[in-house]
């Protein structure tokens, strides 16, 4: 029996089809040639990185942040250097006169996760124009991590940064069907960028994974041809962001709300513990799964744990205030 490889690159009628909803999002006109079909969000990333950058180039990204971009930063060659969010009280915001400051000529990518994973922080227009004038004043890449950019809470408008002038020229979008769609266990993703970036970043998918398997990729462009919007389940996402919050502020823990995405941070410095021990308590003694931050970001790390609330219902939820305080109080 023959065994044959399907398109390397990816199929042409699901290149085409997230072209098609690139466009929708930020209002460019992409086709099939500008996008590379990967084995989820996380190659995407690490494809890209592989074809922008040297060993030992500076590679900017928001603190904290995924470790598996820092790390993927690091597989790549990439010296990662981190620009703080800071809490504004009600919600996170990028310190922009850091990012000033960080991003220089040295500077080869910009990393960013909007919302950003994993404190659900959401760049508004006066970031984003500041993150557009620094990558144009210095020449540098955008590397858009575009994951969670359907899941925006309190009515909060989906910004692309390829809408800004200038920026489609110099803008990589990582995406994949794992948040908007709920499918993580299909690891499909894509590249989508200017043509004349898209060869080198075929070639390194090519040597990197060579494709996702057809069912995956016919599963893919069945979701994104569908009559589901992702936005159809942010209320119930939102509802559960409000709880998780509520219920963590109740009993005077630390917590600013996300704006996006499944997940929100609690603040366990303050209660005396660092995050790896805090995270073994509230599993130990409450049965509560909170990932340690410890080597994901630099000033803002090892002071938090992660509450994920993706596939936790309201109800259980309200629990939530009585067990983190059964572990740590």
């Amino acid at each position: 029996m023959a065994i044959q490889h399907g398109t390397f690159i990816g199929k042409k009628d699901l290149r085409e089809a997230v072209a098609r909803q690139t466009n929708d999002r930020s209002g460019h006109d992409y086709g099939a040639e500008n996008v590379v079909i990967t084995c989820s969000t996380g190659e995407s990333v690490l494809d890209a990185l592989l074809a922008m950058i040297d060993p030992g180039d500076e590679v900017v990204l928001t603190d904290p942040i995924y470790a598996g971009m820092i790390n993927r930063t690091r597989l790549a060659g990439g010296e990662p250097s981190f620009v703080p969010y800071e809490n504004a009280g009600d919600e996170w915001r990028l310190d922009v006169d850091a990012l000033r400051e960080t991003v220089s000529d040295d500077t080869e990518v910009l990393l960013l996760v909007n919302p950003s994973m994993p404190s659900g922080a959401v760049l508004n227009r006066e970031e984003w124009e500041t993150i557009r004038d620094l990558c144009q004043a210095h020449d540098i890449w955008l590397l858009y991590n575009a994951i969670w950019e359907s899941v925006l809470f309190d009515d909060l408008p989906l910004i692309h940064p390829v809408s800004l002038p200038g920026m489609a020229e110099r803008t990589v979008i990582a995406g994949s069907v794992t948040k908007s769609y709920g499918m993580i266990g299909w690891r499909v993703g894509w590249i989508v960028g200017p043509e004349e970036f898209m060869n080198d970043a075929a070639r390194t998918h090519i040597y990197n994974t060579t494709t996702p398997g057809g069912i995956g990729q016919a599963g893919a462009l069945a979701a994104i041809e569908s009559d589901f919007e992702p936005s159809e389940y942010v209320p119930e996402l939102q509802r559960r962001r409000d709880t998780v919050t509520e219920q963590l502020r109740d009993i005077g823990v630390t917590t600013i709300p996300s704006k996006g995405g499944w997940m929100q941070l609690m603040n366990v410095e303050e209660l005396g513990y660092d995050s790896s021990t805090a995270s073994d308590l509230l599993l130990e003694e409450s049965k509560i799964a909170a990932t340690p931050m410890r080597h994901w970001g630099d000033e803002n790390s090892d002071q938090y744990v992660r509450i994920v609330f993706s596939n936790e219902p309201v109800d259980r939820l309200e629990e939530l205030g009585d067990r983190v305080e059964s572990a740590l109080l």
